[in-house]
């Protein structure tokens, strides 16, 4: 098995703004006969948060997890578009920019509503994605279950220099290293752009893009949370019939967080290797 190593963090201008994003594994050896993968995270995770999943992935792709607009070390600005458009727009530009041909997407939650957007919209070079527990929210559909204070206190808590203590009462499952990164992180997701996004849950209708969707798509979705209940499954099966579907038991929405095995189980050879 190839070895797996963080090769190094690196920005790129696409799209007209700075996009960041981490590096691992590389493109050698088995690694450079398979697709390379890009992760995008979801709402308010940089993508050092994501860092121990890049890991698992660099041992067998050329991996690349992205800092979404807004969020990590990418562009954030007041006034910039945080639209879904505008992040899907970012993930097609940024493979290009990176002169991917062909590669694999791993979306949570938000990036994976991202990643459905770009494949509809048209993205050249996704070979396949796999959208992990996107919001089913939207126009005339049930509320997103996480509640928006969640967000805005964590964020303004973290931007206030919040220990790893303190994040427990955010995250009360997570371990010790989980809640160090992610207090050490937070602050680093604009609350416009969690703002935008949070909104766009509830304005963008992503079931309208599945039946343009060309791509072979997984769709992993936890267990536990209440974000991709059974019926939400099953419509997604009726708008995109070759969709695959696989739930990941005694898991919530941060699936990996939860039950970080299962979730690598969970996407079989689907990227062309187990995991």
């Amino acid at each position: 098995m190839p070895d797996s190593q963080f090769l190094y963090g690196a920005n790129v201008r696409a799209n007209g703004i700075r996009q960041h994003y981490l590096r691992y594994g590389g493109a050698d050896g088995e690694r450079a006969s398979r697709d390379p993968v890009i992760v995008v995270p979801g709402i308010t995770s940089p993508a050092i948060t994501w860092g121990f999943v890049g890991e698992r992935l660099g041992r067998h792709f050329d991996t690349y997890v992205l800092d979404v607009r807004g969020r990590g070390l990418s562009t954030a600005a007041p006034g910039l578009d945080y639209s879904l458009d505008a992040q899907a727009e970012d993930l097609i530009a940024l493979a290009e920019a990176l002169g991917l041909a062909r590669a694999s997407v791993v979306g949570h939650s938000m990036g994976a509503r991202i990643g459905l957007r770009a494949a509809r919209i048209g993205m050249p070079a996704m070979a396949r994605l796999v959208a992990v527990d996107p919001p089913v929210s939207g126009p005339g559909r049930r509320p997103y279950p996480a509640k928006l204070p969640w967000y805005v206190d964590s964020m303004k808590a973290a931007r206030a220099g919040m220990d790893w203590t303190a994040m427990r009462e955010f995250c009360p499952t997570w371990t010790e290293e989980q809640l160090r990164l992610r207090a050490e992180w937070l602050h680093t997701c604009d609350e416009e752009a969690v703002l935008a996004s949070f909104e766009g849950f509830h304005t963008d209708d992503i079931h309208a893009d599945l039946p343009a969707i060309r791509q072979p798509v997984l769709l992993m979705t936890a267990e536990r949370g209440g974000v991709v209940e059974d019926a939400d499954v099953a419509e997604f099966g009726q708008l995109l019939a070759s969709m695959r579907t696989v739930r990941v038991p005694g898991a919530g929405h941060m699936i990996p967080w939860d039950n970080e095995e299962g979730f690598y189980q969970a996407f079989g050879t689907f990227l062309g290797v187990s995991i």
